[in-house]
């Protein structure tokens, strides 16, 4: 898995406290309205989306960038290639 600290995000999504699959759904959804470039930052409790978001990006074709972790949520990133 690959930590990051420094990434800046043009967008956050807060799916915190939602439930699976939401995090894919919402990664989805926001990714659509971003521009090829920009980052777009996920926060989620879900242990699940250190599997699933990394996944998703190499299906869909755009950057995983990384994540940070926080006490109680996780920070993916993810760039928009596509």
């Amino acid at each position: 898995m690959k930590f990051v600290s420094d990434v800046k995000a043009d967008v956050t999504a807060d799916i915190v406290y939602m439930m699976c699959p939401m995090h894919l759904l919402k990664l989805d959804e926001m990714i659509k309205t971003l521009d090829t470039g920009q980052v777009l930052e996920i926060l989620t409790d879900y242990d699940g989306a250190l599997e699933d978001i990394p996944a998703w990006c190499e299906k869909t074709g755009n950057d995983f960038l990384g994540l940070d972790e926080d006490e109680s949520f996780y920070k993916f990133y993810v760039k928009k290639l596509v």
